[in-house]
């Protein structure tokens, strides 16, 4: 079975895959501290818990935006999976033309995500992922990835206005029962939630200008299906894309 780890820089998201059937999945919070051995602790009780077990991982797809657990999970592959993973870089096939100025400064994310998009739902497209950054990641009609946007993340925007400010209260990110709130946390709700909503349509009005009017919107990350809620202009709404890239990505480079 193939082991799928997306390092992000506040969750690791881990899928299993038999063939192309996810058959669990898992979201820890990043810690930059912990060493190869905890988070084999970890994720040896996660597997566990599915009735899985270490000695089903026969292979191992990474893709990292934490430059430091990048090491700590190809360690922890080979010592406990007795795997030598492939980790999304620069050496590796994904499948696209990426015309960045520097195509080294694209996240690996992004370029997963890019990849599974253009396997899976065509180009152009625009790709949203809402994670710690809100990022906009554009695919042309030939299916170069040719850019994109980054944004602060929601659950960044919420923190900051929490912490920067003497009365804000810490809320949950939910949708408030309407617009014009009237209490404190209505309020807050209906700016982030709404505001986030507006720089979706806004982002994706501006992407369609440029990359034309059958240009698909994809939606991934943990808020997607809230946001989406809220919107027509996002088409698809895709929770375990980066999982399905990395997938994907992994079977272009069996054998290389």
């Amino acid at each position: 079975m193939l082991l799928c780890i997306d390092i992000g820089n506040t969750n690791i998201v881990l899928g299993f895959y038999q063939g192309e059937e996810l058959v669990a999945h898992w979201r820890i919070t990043t810690d930059h501290r912990r060493m190869p051995d905890e988070y084999a602790v970890t994720l040896r009780g996660l597997f566990h818990h599915k009735g899985l077990s270490s000695a089903d991982v026969s292979g191992v797809a990474i893709s990292s935006v934490v430059p430091p657990l990048t090491g700590t999970f190809e360690k922890l592959c080979q010592d406990y999976f007795h795997q030598q993973p492939i980790v999304v870089n620069a050496g590796v096939k994904t499948g696209l033309r990426i015309r960045y100025d520097n195509p080294r400064e694209v996240g690996a994310d992004r370029v997963v995500n890019a990849a599974a998009a253009l396997r899976l739902y065509g180009a152009p497209a625009c790709i949203v992922d809402f994670g710690t950054a809100t990022t906009f990641d554009a695919l042309s009609a030939e299916g170069d990835y040719i850019g994109g946007a980054i944004a602060p993340g929601i659950f960044i925007a919420a923190e900051a206005l929490f912490a920067r400010t003497a009365k804000l209260p810490r809320i949950d990110l939910v949708r408030p029962p309407k617009v014009i709130g009237t209490n404190t946390v209505h309020s807050m709700q209906s700016g982030i939630l709404f505001g986030y909503v507006g720089l979706v349509e806004s982002m994706v009005r501006r992407f369609r200008k440029e990359l034309g009017e059958n240009m698909k919107v994809i939606a991934t990350g943990g808020l997607a299906p809230v946001i989406a809620q809220e919107t027509d202009v996002i088409e698809i709404v895709d929770p375990w894309l980066t999982l399905k890239g990395l997938r994907l990505i992994w079977e272009m480079n069996q054998g290389r």
